[in-house]
């Protein structure tokens, strides 16, 4: 049972970037974490999937907590920084991060070398070869690793002078663009070139490269190609994080390169505002794209304004069993995984799409309802006139009539709105934004059926041993997590839970090492 200060504390958590401490009943902190948003990175400790199926460390910390405090900052950046900062000077029992001193990751190249390659390294040494970073973010320092590998052809192989013998059973050259000097498709002179080149876009000397990625994202986008703009947009922002904090140490010694370290951490955290700017000036762009997508939409369905939040729901299931809803979140059109939601259908257990799709919206806007959150201007529903019926049905049963819902059926690609049946044609701007998001719907929801009917298969096999019964499964799952813990667990640690006994385990064994 929680801790009432926890639970207030828990609604309470702002949708916004920085750190948290977590904090035992003699007050000492016990471990300190950052987050993208708070909100969901600090509740997802609390869930009960995690109490269940999380690994002993977690659950031991989640059952330590007493209270637990947040510091809101200004970008994810800052908030590596601060916990950095923050486990050093606590040292938390939970955290292993930065215990062992570890830095920040740094790109290194030997350039004396007859075919230099670059790799990622957390410390740099005087040993004559060229240093990039540190970079605060690891997700930007291999956003630029594996560019600069692709972009300039650059060999990933271990060999120092790699040969046709080495290239027998690579295929480098065909899936990562390699140069493959091993078999003569590169000179040495070519290949030293791409070399410099990628050394120079490591030290922020070719803005260009970054120019002609984002010309290719904004076609994208003109195309309605949102994911591949989405993904080249994601792309830029880590390598536009990568050159903002990059520090070219070259050949200094191990004790100015700690300075060195030290002074660009400093400058990274200033110039962090200026990588926000660089980051929302691409996803506006991206945005601004979505928008006119949107604004042909709401003309066809004749909205009062553009449905820039979009909320789509689909039902997966199998004759009534395992059956669970799906929802995916757009907004100005781009999906937003970040706020999916997965829902496992409780009042049904007959094949009734409609009312488990009800089921589905009463919980979720419930719950919008009582957080206050803002509300999406546009319900989209895998289906016909039956669903979108009982969509609408439990909005207006909670008072959310004026919230628009359409329905896509598969059939013909109908849009079910209002009183009417639209047909668009295949190339309509409108039709594409929907079948995306019913499509996405759709493989959400699709993917969590799989994994629970992958879980029910694995966990049925202890239904086959004598003398487990419904009691003693659920407490074997409950103590090891899953049926594939269960199997790596020794017979000694299985016939230690109470109720099973040597014996017991014994079978257990058998029966899962098959």
């Amino acid at each position: 049972m929680l801790p009432d200060i926890i639970k207030r504390k828990l609604r309470e958590l702002p949708d916004k970037p920085g750190c948290y401490l977590m904090r035992d009943r003699h007050g000492r902190i016990i471990y300190v974490g950052k987050a993208a948003s708070l909100r969901h990175r600090v509740r997802s400790y609390f869930h009960r999937a995690t109490l269940n199926r999380a690994d002993p460390k977690i659950r031991g910390l989640v059952k330590s907590i007493a209270d637990l405090d947040i510091i809101v900052l200004r970008s994810e950046a800052d908030a590596i920084l601060t916990e950095g900062k923050l486990i050093k000077d606590y040292r938390p029992r939970y955290n292993t991060l930065f215990k062992d001193d570890k830095r920040f990751p740094l790109l290194r190249i030997e350039r004396n070398q007859p075919f230099p390659r670059i790799r990622l390294c957390r410390f740099q040494r005087n040993d004559g070869a060229s240093y990039f970073g540190p970079y605060t973010s690891s997700a930007a320092a291999r956003a630029a690793l594996e560019f600069v590998e692709k972009h300039y052809g650059l060999r990933k192989c271990a060999p120092l002078i790699p040969g046709a013998s080495h290239h027998t059973h690579c295929i480098n050259d065909i899936v990562r663009f390699c140069a493959a000097p091993c078999i003569g498709k590169t000179t040495p002179a070519e290949y030293r070139r791409r070399v410099e080149q990628a050394c120079a876009f490591l030290s922020g000397e070719l803005p260009a490269v970054l120019k002609e990625m984002q010309s290719a994202m904004e076609a994208a986008a003109q195309a309605l190609n949102f994911e591949k703009a989405a993904a080249l947009r994601d792309t830029l922002r880590l390598l536009r994080l990568a050159v903002k904090q990059r520090a070219h140490i070259g050949r200094s010694s191990g004790r100015d390169a700690d300075s060195n370290r030290e002074s660009e951490s400093g400058r990274e955290a200033d110039s962090s505002r200026d990588t926000d700017t660089s980051r929302d000036t691409d996803t506006g762009r991206v945005a601004d794209t979505g928008r006119a997508g949107i604004q042909v939409l709401g003309k066809t369905l004749g909205l009062n304004r553009p449905p820039r939040l979009i909320e789509a729901y689909d039902i997966s299931n199998i004759s009534g069993t395992l059956a669970v809803g799906s929802l995916v979140v757009a907004v100005d059109g781009i999906p937003k995984p970040a706020r999916y939601r997965r829902f496992r259908i409780k009042t049904l257990q007959t094949a009734d799409d409609a009312r488990m799709l009800a089921e589905v919206i009463r919980r979720r806007f419930v719950r919008l309802k009582q957080e206050g959150t803002h509300l999406p201007n546009l319900v989209l529903v895998d289906g016909g006139l039956i669903q979108l019926r009982a969509a609408e049905a439990e909005l207006a049963a909670l008072g959310l009539a004026e919230i628009s819902v359409a329905g896509l059926a598969k059939r013909f690609e109908k849009i079910f709105f209002g009183r009417r049946i639209l047909v668009l044609t295949a190339d309509s701007p409108a039709l594409k934004v929907l079948q995306r998001l019913r499509d996405e719907a759709h493989r959400f929801a699709l993917t969590y059926h799989r994994k629970l009917r992958a879980q029910r298969i694995r966990e049925s096999r202890l239904d086959d041993i004598p003398g487990i019964g419904a009691i003693r499964k659920q407490a074997l799952l409950h103590h090891f997590g899953s049926v594939a813990r269960l199997a790596r667990a020794p017979e000694s640690a299985i016939a230690e839970l109470h109720g099973v006994g040597p014996a017991l385990a014994h079978l257990i064994k058998q029966a899962l090492s098959g």
